[in-house]
């Protein structure tokens, strides 16, 4: 059965962006790159939120920009080619090969678990990975830690008071001193 991963860019002191919605501290590193290119290859579906889901649109027409490096490129024929599944109230239409949610968030994944297919469902967004969390429907935490300490910003874990255990799956570090940590949450 599909597994519900949870993975994105992360500060020492557990942010996704700072206190002025940046992220530029998470920089250009291509072994790093070429590992997240790599995760996506290996998805089933990803799930959004809108703002992230607004933010990836910019790989929607980067196959064309012949500026860009291999590597760019490649990760843009893959990104594309991936279902996404975008949890909005208010965008009405989407673009590429993604579509609205038309059930709720629990629905919708049981319904993705379920359904014929390979690839883990990733779940793309602070806001809706914690409204997975809180369902309890995350599967595996998977944190890339950047070795910064912005000071406040949108958490990486959702800020529910409920204890949830974790097993160490994987860890990696790459030559930027990110260090990747897969984990698994224990049932």
């Amino acid at each position: 059965m599909r597994k519900v991963t949870y993975s994105m860019g992360v500060s020492l002191d557990g942010y996704i962006v700072g206190p002025d919605g940046g992220f530029d501290w998470t920089g250009p590193n291509e072994d790093l790159f070429r590992f997240a290119t790599d995760q996506v290859r290996e998805l089933g579906v990803h799930l959004l939120g809108r703002r992230l889901y607004e933010t990836m649109l910019y790989w929607e027409n980067a196959e064309r920009d012949p500026s860009l490096p291999d590597s760019r490129l490649e990760f843009a024929a893959i990104w594309n080619r991936l279902p996404k599944v975008v949890f909005s109230t208010t965008l009405s239409a989407v673009r590429g090969n993604a579509r609205l949610a038309s059930g709720g968030l629990a629905e919708e994944i049981e319904r993705l678990k379920a359904a014929p297919g390979k690839g883990n469902i990733a779940i793309g967004g602070a806001a809706l990975a914690a409204e997975v969390a809180a369902l309890g429907l995350i599967d595996e935490y998977r944190a890339k830690v950047y070795p910064v300490l912005v000071g406040g910003g949108i958490p990486f874990f959702p800020q529910r008071e409920r204890r949830v255990d974790l097993e160490l799956v994987e860890t990696r570090t790459f030559e930027s001193q990110v260090v990747y940590l897969r984990h698994r949450v224990v049932r």
